[in-house]
C-alpha cells in the first residue's frame, strides 16, 4: 500500500454519517511511528503522546467540533541551541460544513466552515494541524533568558569622523 503524498503521516478519515447524530466523542492517539513522521515534517527533534481529543455536535450538514490536541514536543531553544522538552495543549474549535451547502455562497460576505470532502472529515489531519498551531515558533527553554551582548560603551556612526577632525586640529 502506497501512502498518498497529499496526505500527511496522520490521517484518521472518518464517515459523517457513521458519527452518532448530534453528539459524539472522537479520540485520536498517534502512534510513535506517525508522531516520528510528523517531527519530520515539523523540523522539530520529537514528539510523543500525541492526542487529540474530539466533542461533536450538530448535524450531518454543519458539524462543530470542540477539544484539544495534546502532546509533549522536544524543541531547540532559540538562545541556547539545546534541545528540551515541553508540553502542548491546543483548543479546538471548527466547523464543518457539507461542501453542497457552500455551493453559491460568496466567500467575501461569509466566514466559510471547512468542508466535509466526500462525507468525511480527517481527524488525524485536524490533530496535525492544531499540534502544528500550538508550537512555539521561537522557544525557549525555560530558566534561559536573552541577554544582549555588552561591548563596553556605544559606538556610533560618526565617532570616527569627529576622531579624525579632532587630528586636524
Amino acid at each position: 500500500m502506497t501512502r498518498d503524498a497529499s496526505i500527511g503521516p496522520l490521517s484518521r478519515p472518518m464517515n459523517v454519517e457513521r458519527l452518532a447524530q448530534g453528539r459524539g466523542v472522537v479520540t485520536v492517539e498517534a502512534s510513535q511511528a506517525e508522531c516520528d513522521a510528523l517531527a519530520r515534517d515539523f523540523r522539530i527533534p520529537a514528539i510523543r503522546d500525541l492526542v487529540g481529543r474530539f466533542d461533536l455536535s450538530g448535524s450531518l450538514n454543519r458539524l462543530l467540533v470542540t477539544g484539544t490536541v495534546e502532546a509533549i514536543v522536544t524543541q531547540v531553544c532559540t538562545v541556547s541551541l539545546e534541545p528540551f522538552e515541553a508540553k502542548v495543549s491546543e483548543p479546538v474549535e471548527v466547523t464543518f460544513t457539507n461542501t453542497d451547502a457552500l455551493a453559491g455562497t460568496d466567500a467575501e460576505d461569509v466566514d466559510v466552515p471547512d468542508p466535509i470532502v466526500s462525507g468525511r472529515i480527517d481527524f488525524g489531519t485536524l490533530t496535525a494541524e492544531f499540534l502544528a498551531l500550538g508550537l512555539d515558533p521561537y522557544p525557549r527553554k525555560p530558566g534561559i533568558a536573552f541577554e544582549p551582548a555588552q561591548a563596553g560603551e556605544d559606538i556610533r556612526p560618526f565617532d570616527a569622523l569627529k576622531r579624525l577632525r579632532s587630528d586636524e586640529a
